[in-house]
C-alpha cells in the first residue's frame, strides 16, 4: 500500500513558476514509476509527466515539454514537478500517481493516487 500526499499548489500569474511535491508513504516507493496528471474543471483527467523507478527516464505530454520537469528523490520518498512559464491553460487540480508500468499515459495503469493540489494561473 502506498499513500500519496501532494503539496505546493497555489495561485500564480502567467509566466510564473511553482514546484509541486508528492510525498509517499511506505518502503516500496523506489519500485514504482511515478506520474503527474491534472484535471481542469469540466474536463477529463489528463497525463502530464512520468518518471521511471530510478529517475533515469522521463516522459512528458507535448503541451508541457520544455516548461515542466519531473524528478524524484527515492531516499526522501518524494516526487516533484517543477513548472515554469505557466499559462492560464495549466490551471487544474494536479494529482500524483504510482504505478508499475513505464512509460504510461493511461490512468488505469496507476494503482495509487493522491488527493490533488490546486494550481491556478491568472492571466
Amino acid at each position: 500500500q502506498v499513500q500519496l500526499v501532494e503539496s505546493g499548489g497555489g495561485l500564480v500569474q502567467a509566466g510564473g513558476s511553482l514546484r509541486l511535491s508528492c510525498a509517499a508513504s511506505g518502503r516500496t516507493f523506489s519500485t514504482y514509476a511515478m506520474a503527474w496528471f491534472r484535471q481542469a474543471p469540466g474536463k477529463e483527467r489528463e497525463f502530464v509527466a512520468t518518471i521511471s523507478w530510478s529517475a533515469g527516464s522521463t516522459y512528458y505530454t507535448d503541451s508541457v515539454k520544455g516548461r515542466f520537469t519531473i524528478s524524484r528523490v527515492n531516499v526522501k520518498n518524494t516526487v516533484y514537478l517543477q513548472m515554469n512559464s505557466l499559462k492560464p491553460e495549466d490551471t487544474a487540480v494536479y494529482y500524483c500517481a504510482a504505478g508499475r508500468r513505464f512509460p504510461s499515459e493511461q490512468k488505469s495503469r496507476y494503482d495509487y493516487w493522491g488527493q490533488g493540489t490546486q494550481v491556478t494561473v491568472s492571466s
